[in-house]
């Protein structure tokens, strides 16, 4: 559902650790010169909030969502994986509430007729969710349209939902929607996963799927799209204490999953949801938030669901989604703790929290200090002498035997202090140069990126000495 992202003056630490880049525009440019992101259907003059991921970037986001599931998945017992439709059956979000209750406030521009979400407007910052759905807000604070000043209409909802029609008649009967979440597939799938997998509770379903969120006034880059992808996980416990201990549970665990991956945790908090603005699904909710260039918002959230998700879909659906607990051979709804991300949103991150410059030999570094697991590419293999064919011959053979465990890259196209520096700036943790010394003691030049210190280590233990730093990197 729509997680309101303003937050509360008693929530603001005493001491702003400042953004890790100050204009985002450094990052912006950053992401088109090098491959990372690209405006979607830019030779057509772009489509608002949607991008594409260039070469690296596609390789970086996959990187972030191979993380989060071995995270999630692959290194525990009691959760397991799900992949459901984009497309559902329409009644799954009339049940779930989206269909009445998906909504941002709106206001409209009386002159140039541009519409924003109320919590985004100059003078709003920082409202509360009461205030948000108040009529009279915008007289009250005297609210204006931030392009030419013009009067704003009273606030109305709008449902983020996008709607399409299946079939060759467009109907109503024929409705359907895009996803706004993928967590609904986990919910109408509970009984199914259960059995066939013959789970004991507690246990979760994890999920990382494409969903679409009509959004009002998206922005600032990539981190709100109209198309983007999440990293969800419902985990099933008994009813009431078990839910709120395993709420406990997963919070510092979630944050500290940023900080294992190299983001910075001054920059990270937990801010916990007002009552107010509690989602109708919600006991209690708490964000992690991240400090980016326009502010502190939020990066995932942690949720005590109760039992609204499988009590609503029973009810509905007249499907028994009870679960027998052999133990104490009860019959019960479980209770769920949602923990959501976003795998844009997190790759973005950890490209702006990454990001460094440095002076170098009276030269400007721009070096991304990405956790290796994360990085692109984790090696470069480069040549000192490109007209040699022998040393390119090696460098190749050498790029071929590290690409059958990571990504790994051959480049030639330039003199080798800028070969560094590009590889620095794409943050690459590794450069490997064959140069003429090479060919006669069988060595080459390892140098790492965060130190850029030199080592020399022979041909035969690359592969290995590269898969050992990459493994200790985990470990860290």
């Amino acid at each position: 559902m729509s997680i309101p992202t303003t937050t509360p003056e008693s929530a603001v630490p005493a001491a702003d650790p400042g953004p890790a880049v100050a204009n985002l525009e450094t990052i912006v440019s950053l992401a088109k010169r090098r491959g990372f992101v690209y405006p979607s259907s830019e030779i057509y003059g772009g489509i608002n909030a949607v991008w594409d991921y260039g070469p690296l970037g596609v390789e970086r986001k996959n990187n972030v969502k191979r993380a989060w599931w071995r995270s999630m998945v692959q290194e525990r017992d009691d959760i397991v994986g799900l992949d459901a439709g984009i497309l559902m059956h329409p009644q799954v979000w009339v049940t779930s509430g989206h269909v009445g209750s998906f909504s941002d406030p709106l206001v409209e521009c009386a002159t140039c007729r541009r519409r924003f979400r109320i919590d985004e407007l100059p003078g709003a910052e920082g409202l509360s969710a009461t205030d948000l759905r108040d009529e009279t807000i915008v007289g009250r604070l005297g609210l204006a349209c931030p392009v030419d000043g013009g009067a704003l209409s009273a606030p109305r909802r709008f449902n983020l939902m996008f709607q399409t029609y299946m079939g060759p008649v467009q109907d109503e009967a024929n409705i359907v929607y895009l996803r706004p979440e993928t967590a609904q597939g986990s919910y109408v799938n509970f009984k199914n996963v259960q059995q066939s997998s013959r789970r004991k509770l507690p246990f979760g379903i994890a999920q990382i799927g494409k969903s679409f969120r009509n959004e009002i006034s998206p922005g600032n880059f990539v981190f709100r799209m109209r198309e983007f992808e999440q990293m969800e996980m419902q985990y099933f416990v008994r009813p009431g204490d078990a839910a709120a201990a395993a709420f406990e549970e997963w919070l510092p665990r979630r944050r500290a999953w940023y900080e294992r991956h190299g983001v910075s945790p001054s920059r990270l908090r937990l801010r916990e949801h007002a009552p107010d603005e509690l989602a109708h699904y919600a006991k209690k909710a708490v964000d992690v938030e991240y400090r980016f260039p326009f502010g502190w918002k939020e990066l995932e959230g942690v949720h005590n669901r109760g039992d609204f998700d499988l009590g609503s879909h029973a009810r509905s659906s007249g499907e028994n989604l009870e679960y027998f607990d052999p133990v104490s051979e009860e019959h019960y709804v479980p209770w769920v703790v949602e923990t959501a991300a976003g795998a844009d949103r997190a790759a973005f991150t950890v490209l702006i929290d990454s990001h460094h410059e440095e002076e170098v030999k009276g030269e400007t570094r721009v070096v991304l200090r990405l956790h290796p697991d994360l990085a692109p590419y984790k090696v470069a293999v480069l040549p000192l002498l490109k007209k040699r064919p022998e040393i390119v011959d090696l460098c190749h053979r050498i790029k071929d035997d590290l690409k059958r465990d990571l990504m790994a890259v051959y480049d030639d196209t330039a003199a080798i202090g800028k070969l560094y520096r590009r590889q620095d700036e794409i943050g690459t943790p590794w450069c490997v140069t064959v140069d003429v010394d090479s060919l006669e003691d069988g060595a080459v030049t390892v140098r790492d990126r965060d130190t850029m210190r030199q080592e020399r280590i022979p041909v035969a233990r690359i592969r290995r000495a590269i898969l050992d730093r990459m493994e200790a990197a985990r470990a860290d």
